[in-house]
């Protein structure tokens, strides 16, 4: 058969299959990638209804316990169809980690649809280049022509790609190539990052930290309402002049950063590790034990000391969103450091923002209902997120 007839062969092929792909669309597999100093660690999401079309098993007709039954033959497959290489043609070492399957409930027509993810890492030989490499992987693409690969990046240090959300960055498909009827060797190939720039990114990711968190807003707003207050008679004075609110201002600041980033170097170099929901309980605690300090003295002349003892839980807190990355030495201590400053920056901003305003209206007589009609709004905002929290 002439080379010209294949090509309308697999042209038809393809209107069929984009026929096809219109009426009941074909679940795409997915690549997740994640580059480290000295390796890359990915996830792969497959699809049981294609895997089990290319494997001619039935992996998604009987998914339970399915990885306990078939888990050794599936680890064989995929190795034998994950071959990355480096340029010259040198093997990279891949290692299969952790398997399971997920279920998501859909309509009755279509049935439920069930992905078996798989994590797994790639070495590359020494002295090669981490960044640009031949990914062979045709996973389920070797045998359902109509199937596409997604390949994506999730995190990427020295490029800067580091997001506590999902936002992943696609850079190709794996797919069939119609005309010659082959699967391309997918290229990969990362532009070049810098430790700069992966420590410019924690700094924002610092100060994005801040400015979307409301707790640890809310928990600086207390903080701040009864700062230029003198104490009389158990109750909140009169304003107490302006170089003794900045003096306390400090003290009070200065007390909480060292606490949040004592628990911040421990928890994100996993020397401390707990639980988040229970942090996130104790943080709304910390709220609403400021605020009803800011409402009436709790503990005058000990701000400073509760300052830093709340640092501390706060920062176990900061700390969680560094411990899910897989980051060298030298990467993790940038990124505490960075994300730190980050965090004080934005604080910074907060204060330098808030507090002049407060010190001009704790002179006026209107000051003591506005603080605790604050401290009130904030007491109920803190019970509010602290059941939250409880009944999740």
């Amino acid at each position: 058969m002439s080379s010209v007839n294949l090509k309308y062969i697999y042209l038809f092929i393809a209107f069929l299959t984009s026929i096809q792909l219109f009426g009941h669309p074909m679940p795409s597999s997915m690549v997740v990638l994640k580059v480290h100093e000295k390796s890359i660690s990915g996830e792969i999401q497959l699809p049981l209804g294609e895997l089990q079309s290319a494997i001619g098993m039935g992996v998604d007709d009987h998914s339970e316990h399915l990885v306990e039954r078939l888990g050794d033959t599936l680890r064989h497959y995929l190795m034998a169809h994950i071959r990355p290489r480096s340029f010259d043609g040198k093997a990279w070492t891949v290692t299969l980690g952790k398997m399971w399957v997920t279920e998501e409930k859909t309509n009755r027509a279509t049935g439920d649809y069930r992905e078996l993810i798989v994590m797994f890492s790639m070495v590359p030989p020494e002295h090669y280049d981490l960044r640009n490499f031949y990914f062979d992987y045709d996973v389920i693409l070797h045998q359902v022509a109509s199937h596409q690969i997604l390949v994506n990046i999730k995190e990427d240090w020295q490029q800067g790609l580091v997001s506590e959300d999902s936002t992943l960055q696609q850079i190709g498909i794996i797919a069939l190539d119609v005309p010659s009827g082959k699967i391309p060797v997918f290229q990969v190939s990362l532009q070049q990052g810098s430790t700069w720039q992966g420590f410019k990114n924690m700094v924002v990711l610092g100060i994005d930290h801040i400015a979307e968190g409301t707790d640890h807003i809310l928990f600086i707003l207390t903080l701040l309402l009864p700062a230029m207050l003198m104490v009389e008679d158990k109750k909140w004075g009169a304003y107490k002049g302006f170089k003794p609110s900045t003096l306390t201002l400090l003290k009070i600041v200065t007390a909480f950063t060292i606490g949040h980033s004592l628990t911040l170097l421990l928890g994100a170099s996993q020397w401390l590790n707990l639980p988040v929901k229970p942090i996130e309980v104790c943080i709304a605690i910390t709220i609403l034990i400021s605020a009803i300090h800011a409402f009436r003295p709790l503990y005058p002349k000990r701000e400073v000391l509760i300052a830093g003892s709340f640092g501390l839980i706060h920062g176990m807190a900061f700390a969680e969103t560094l411990t899910n990355l897989e980051l060298s030495v030298k990467q993790m201590v940038l990124s505490i450091l960075g994300f730190n400053i980050g965090i004080e920056l934005m604080q910074l901003c907060i204060i330098l923002v808030i507090f002049p305003l407060l010190l001009l209206l704790s002179q006026t007589r209107y000051y003591t209902i506005f603080r605790q009609i604050g401290a009130v709004i904030m007491i109920v905002m803190a019970i509010g997120w602290m059941v939250e929290r409880i009944i999740e």
